[in-house]
């Protein structure tokens, strides 16, 4: 794991004991820091017991507690913790947070950073795979994979230093202030998130944050095509590299990685692995390897001629939309919890679907919505919507899960969505 002497003899609080809180409360301690936790699940409490000191930091005087230390899914603009800390003067960080704090002790090493509304997983794992390929030491962490503190450092070889490729949503960067990435990227900016934030400006803002903490003789990646990607890379006086996707004109011979959002995707990574230093001949064949993300346009099966496509990552409209626009006759599995109550992204889309299948708590909306432009079946299951899809197909055609939507209504996550998919397609005849 990474631990640091700069938390020594400090004092921390960890609020939420999933994945990212658990390897914090392991670093911290092993650091030789005091640490108060809870989490509601009292299960999740009984790990740390014999590490941690048990008691809700919001009604447990934290005064002269060095951070609280809380799960990217607290919403601090309504969750108590944030008052509280602001009372006893203390900050709210995440556990990127930590990691910049621990990096002067760590070996030699760069960090590139990865934002945006989408796409932001594909290019991470694609900078990290491209690193792979060249055989410089590198990690993958933040948003994605594992806890970024609950792995352990990186040590540099004859290829260079050690390079973490870290995916962050607008909430970790909104616990962190001082990660000086190396690279930062910023894909796009979609509305998303609104019930964390005061509107879109107020989202986009939260982004643009990772290149306020930069310094600037450090390198900004901006795909500026958007609004608001393109007035953040106009604010910004150091370092910056502008890519689109019109830069990549040929996908043809990367398996993975089809599909105009995969376009913007392939055009960051490929900045930063040049900035990093790897040729061309490497990235080259990187490209043509990279294996793709599971839950995103991910090909799970083809039967009787139809191609079953899991793209559960997809939880709002304009991830959506480039599957639609990657497959030219599709029958599209879609529904959820609802993020907004339109379909607008999804739209110039449409001529490539055959029908529609709607799921979930969005399914009446979204068949509303749909009703005038393709057929469409309320199915409100997913098993059910799987099977009359595939039914309905034919040779040539694809059946795509993507939802639009969260997938908190009926899943646990996106992953478990995708998961019963997978299933649902394997039971198929």
């Amino acid at each position: 794991m990474i631990t640091s002497p700069a938390f020594a003899g400090k004092s921390y609080a960890v609020l939420g004991l999933a994945r990212s809180g658990l390897a914090a409360v392991e670093a911290l301690a092993a650091s030789g820091a005091t640490i108060m936790a809870w989490d509601n699940r009292p299960e999740a409490r009984l790990q740390v017991a014999d590490k941690a000191r048990l008691a809700d930091p919001v009604t447990t005087s934290i005064y002269g507690y060095a951070g609280v230390v809380v799960s990217p899914g607290v919403p601090l603009n309504t969750h108590p913790i944030a008052e509280r800390a602001r009372a006893a003067k203390v900050p709210v960080i995440g556990d990127i947070e930590l990691f910049a704090q621990a990096r002067p002790t760590l070996p030699p090493h760069k960090v590139v950073g990865i934002t945006g509304t989408n796409g932001k997983s594909t290019t991470t794992a694609l900078i990290h795979h491209i690193l792979k390929t060249a055989d410089v030491p590198t990690m993958m962490g933040g948003n994605i994979g594992l806890p970024i503190l609950g792995q352990d450092p990186l040590a540099p070889n004859e290829n260079g230093v050690g390079v973490y490729v870290l995916e962050l949503s607008s909430y970790q960067i909104d616990l962190t202030q001082s990660l000086d990435c190396d690279v930062s990227v910023l894909l796009n900016v979609t509305p998303d998130h609104l019930d964390r934030y005061d509107g879109v400006e107020d989202y986009a803002a939260s982004k643009a944050r990772l290149f306020a903490m930069q310094s600037p003789e450090h390198v900004a990646v901006i795909a500026a095509e958007d609004d608001y990607t393109r007035a953040i890379a106009g604010q910004l006086t150091g370092q910056r590299i502008l890519v689109s996707s019109g830069d990549i004109k040929d996908q043809s011979r990367w398996p993975s990685l089809q599909g105009p959002h995969n376009a913007q995707n392939v055009a960051a990574a490929v900045a930063v692995a040049r900035v990093l230093g790897i040729s061309d001949e490497v990235i080259g064949r990187a490209l043509v390897t990279y294996p793709g993300l599971p839950h995103r346009m991910e090909r799970v099966a083809e039967k009787n001629g139809v191609l079953f496509v899991n793209d559960s990552k997809a939880t709002n409209p304009t991830s959506t939309a480039p599957a639609l626009a990657a497959y030219p006759a599709v029958h599209w599995i879609l529904g959820g919890l609802p993020k907004g109550d339109d379909l607008d992204a999804c739209e110039p889309h449409l001529g490539h679907v055959r029908a529609a299948y709607t799921i979930g708590e969005a399914g009446p909306m979204f068949a509303r919505l749909l009703a005038d432009k393709v057929p469409v079946k309320e199915c409100e299951m997913l098993i059910e919507a799987v099977g009359v899809a595939a039914e309905a197909a034919q040779p040539g055609e694809v059946v795509l899960l993507s939802p639009a939507c969260a997938s908190f209504d009926q899943f646990r996550d996106y992953e478990a969505r995708g998961d019963a998919f997978r299933a649902a397609v394997e039971a198929l005849a």
